[in-house]
Formats: structure tokens, C-alpha cells, sequence
């Protein structure tokens, strides 16, 4: 464990000595060999509960793509504003928004969710773009589709959405499509995995571990 790699949100001595104590506690029980060990690591800490780390799947090498995406400034798209909330907002340069809200009119128009109708509403920015889902498995489902068919090709899609309807399958249908994404097993996820995770990539990406 590198003793200088600390969050890039704990900016006190009392803050950065929790989280160097809490990254040193959990990697030794997880390990610390990989990006992905890393992001496990982070959610774990968000969760206080080490069973996540057994659960979160990784496919398309996310960690990479993340960073790349970064590196580029892609924008950030978030289901719900807690998500938005929550992402750290230094150490990077891409803009952050918000799906819920951005379609309002096409919620109503269409009887979908108010999620749903946000990701086609900006779907024209999604090419290249992070998308983290920690709620709304309908906003992971559409985003999905899109992707299907070949009108949205995101760098990176972390998919967690929680619950007990459609959360499930919507992230193992994420889990069948050609796109580097982060994503959990059955029914848990939330904001706090969500938020976790791409925190963690912005955090390698600010402040490279080597």
C-alpha cells in the first residue's frame, strides 16, 4: 500500500489519516494489486461492508477506460442529483449532469420514467461520456438499448442501480454489451457504489499510484 495515496476529497491532516488508515485496513483484506482492487477497495469503505467486494463485476477493462475518458474531459452523466452530488468535483475537468430533470417533457409525453426520458434526451451527448446509474434501473435499461442498437457508445458505464424491480436484470443485460463498464450481482447498488466508484477512478486519475 502506498502511504502517499490518499482521497483526493480528504483535504485535512484528521481526514487524510482516516483515509490512508481505512485504505491500509482494506487492502489488506482485499488486496491491492489492480485498478479494480482499488475501486473495490473504495466501495467497500463507502459501504462499511466487505461482502461488495465479492459482488462488483468489471468487464472491458472500466478502470482504463475511465481514465481515458478523463483524459479527455468526457462529460460525466449521472441518473439522479444525489449521484451528481456525490462526485467529486476537482481532479478533473469534465462536466457533470444530471439525467433527471433533462426530459421532463418526454416523461410526460411518453408515460416513462423521468430518468428514461433524460438519457434521450441528451443521448446525442453520450458518445465517449461516464455514465453512473446508482438508482434508476429504467435509465440503465433505456441506456442499454441505445447502446443495442448502436446510437450511444459510452467510454464507460457504471451500472448499480439497487432495488427489487428491474435492478437485477438491468445491470446483467449491461453486463452482455461490448462497452467497458462496472456493474454488481442481483439486487444491491446504490449511490454510495455508484459514487464510490467513479471517485476512485477520478482519484487514480488526479493522483496516479504507482
Amino acid at each position: 500500500m502506498d502511504q502517499n495515496y490518499t482521497d483526493i476529497g480528504a483535504t485535512t491532516p484528521e481526514a487524510m489519516a482516516i483515509s490512508r488508515k481505512s485504505r491500509s485496513m482494506i487492502s489488506e483484506l482485499i488486496g491491492d494489486k489492480s485498478p479494480e482492487d482499488r475501486i473495490r477497495q473504495r466501495c467497500v469503505i463507502a459501504t462499511g461492508d466487505p461482502s461488495v467486494a465479492e459482488i462488483l463485476r468489471f468487464c472491458g477493462n472500466p478502470a482504463d477506460a475511465g481514465l481515458k475518458a478523463l483524459d479527455n474531459g468526457a462529460g460525466i452523466y449521472a441518473d439522479i442529483k444525489m449521484v451528481e452530488a456525490g462526485i467529486v468535483k476537482k481532479g478533473h475537468r469534465s462536466a457533470i449532469k444530471v439525467f433527471v430533470g433533462s426530459g421532463d417533457g418526454l416523461a410526460s409525453e411518453k408515460g416513462i420514467t423521468r430518468t428514461s426520458a433524460g438519457v434521450l434526451a441528451l443521448q446525442g451527448e453520450l458518445n465517449g461520456s461516464i455514465i453512473v446509474i446508482g438508482n434508476a434501473p429504467s435509465a440503465l435499461l433505456t441506456i442499454c438499448d441505445l447502446i443495442e442498437v448502436g446510437k450511444v457508445m459510452p467510454r464507460l458505464v457504471i451500472g448499480v442501480p439497487v432495488g427489487f424491480v428491474n435492478a437485477a436484470e438491468s445491470k446483467e443485460r449491461l453486463r452482455t454489451l461490448d462497452v467497458p463498464s462496472i456493474s454488481i450481482l442481483g439486487t444491491r447498488g446504490g449511490t454510495p457504489i455508484a459514487v464510490a466508484a467513479i471517485n476512485e477512478i477520478v482519484n487514480m486519475h488526479a493522483r496516479p499510484h504507482h
